[in-house]
């Protein structure tokens, strides 16, 4: 067995043994499933916040973007600033409210604001349809990475099964608290190999970052100005994203249930202030697209640019190292995933829509079935049907961030009524599927889901205004 392929397993197994550790000896019910007993301090959260978010898109989208689109990749350094700025306001206040009245999900949240079941369904419904692409994603991702980390050891389809089971496991078993243990090797390992990668490769090839960007801006001129290499991406396209993109980063179901789990609302500030030296690694991964541009010009997949520099560039065992890497960093995400579709499944469609009588230990019993279900279902679709769930995908985070007017509006507006919300949230959905599926993206320049949430808020405060008596 060759090192790469070694280590690759050992780190998939070892990941996978301490999720299951983490709830082995706490008594597991819908509270400890779903929130992890809502006890995580600043740094446990700080891992799983940055778990959730940064995903295979670090090791593969990022880069990619920066080789192939060159200056519209910059929003991603800018929208998860702007997010974590929004999260310090928003989520303290998410959580006092999740604490006071026992709330698990988001649709929790817009069912107690809003005081309707239907609604609840709703906003689950939306956000199952948003999860299941990217879960997807994820699992496809990571088998790719490793694949090419062991160069073919390790077949796609392989390491993905692999890791399904294992990841299955150690939700079925732990929950949430499984999840934000195994965060702790994921992020460990995922800044080692982007420090290592993004730091090195421009001193190899360059002698530095100042000589690499000379050299970048030689060979590609307009590569760092927008609209760089996409003509339909500059200016306007980049501010609306971004605003879109941060406004609507914690709207995400998985993500805004997590801040339900920190045992305090000043852990939640305290978490939105040290978040942004994530970006760091980011940085560094953009330095490795540019990198890569210019030593293996002409990939026909950009988003291969990370990997295929590793394999030029070091010797196989590092690759196997940033297989390993990317291979948690494809679990860490897939396991609340899961963990929260089947919960929004079982507990906000299910309960509240079908058994409202239903008690917490069916709820769980559910939900931990449905965990088996909707990963089969998600490897059924990564295995035979890849690119079945590509139009869902792309209206993913133009869905889910219309959810913002109902919870902001929702925290610190009383007079916003639940019509109104209702009235918002089906004209932004389905507007920017609309414009999406139509290929309307962008259009008049700014991102269609953005133009789609501006409608969305605007009919939320006429319908409320409208029918606040």
């Amino acid at each position: 067995m060759s090192p790469a392929l070694l280590i690759i397993l050992l780190t998939i197994v070892i990941s996978a043994a301490l999720g299951v550790y983490a709830g082995s000896r706490v008594k597991m019910n819908l509270e400890n499933w779903t929130v992890g007993g809502r006890r995580f301090g600043v740094i446990i959260m700080w891992l799983l916040m940055a778990g959730e978010i940064y995903t295979t898109f670090t090791f593969l989208g990022a880069s990619g973007w920066a080789y192939s689109r060159g200056a519209p990749t910059f929003y991603i350094l800018i929208y998860g600033t702007l997010a974590y700025t929004v999260s310090f306001y928003i989520l303290p206040a998410v959580w006092k409210i999740g604490q006071r009245y026992g709330l698990h999900t988001q649709p929790d949240f817009f069912i107690h604001r809003y005081q309707s079941r239907w609604l609840g369904v709703l906003v689950a419904t939306i956000g199952v349809l948003c999860i299941l692409p990217y879960l997807q994603l994820q699992l496809t991702g990571l088998g790719l990475i490793v694949e090419v980390a062991s160069e073919g050891a390790i077949a796609s389809k392989t390491a993905i099964l692999i890791s399904f089971v294992l990841t299955c496991l150690f939700v079925y078993t732990s929950g949430l608290r499984g999840t934000a243990w195994v965060s702790i090797i994921k992020d460990i390992m995922m800044i080692l190999a982007v420090g290592i990668v993004g730091l090195g490769v421009p001193y190899i090839y360059f002698g530095g970052y100042g000589k690499m960007f000379r050299a970048l801006l030689e060979k590609h001129p307009g590569h760092l100005t927008f609209p760089g290499a996409s003509p339909n991406m500059d200016t306007l396209w980049v501010m609306s994203t971004v605003l879109l993109t941060g406004l609507g980063f914690y709207m995400w179901p998985h993500v805004f249930s997590s801040a339900f789990s920190a045992k305090s609302a000043e852990t939640i500030k305290r978490n939105a202030i040290i978040m942004p030296f994530y970006q760091i690694p980011i940085l560094l991964v953009l330095m490795v697209g540019f990198t890569a541009l210019l030593v293996i010009p002409g990939l026909k997949n950009g988003d291969m640019a990370f990997l295929e520099l590793v394999r030029v560039t070091y010797p196989s065992w590092f690759l196997g190292f940033v297989g390993a890497a990317g291979a948690v960093t494809a679990m860490v995400p897939s396991s609340v995933l899961v963990l929260f579709a089947a919960t929004l499944l079982a507990k906000n469609v299910y309960k509240a829509g079908f058994a409202p009588q239903a008690n917490e230990t069916l709820v769980l019993r559910l939900s931990r079935i449905l965990v088996l279900i909707i990963m089969i279902f998600a490897l059924i679709l990564a295995f035979y049907y890849p690119q079945a769930l590509v139009n869902l995908l792309l209206i993913g985070y133009n869905g889910v961030s219309q959810f913002f007017p109902g919870v902001v509006f929702g925290l610190f507006w009383k007079k916003v009524t639940r019509l109104a919300v209702i009235c918002g949230l089906l004209s932004g959905f389905g507007l920017a599927a609309i414009l999406v599926f139509s290929g309307h993206d962008p259009f008049l320049g700014l991102n269609a889901g953005f133009i789609a949430l501006l409608i969305n808020t605007l009919i939320t405060v006429i319908v409320s205004l409208i029918t606040r008596s």
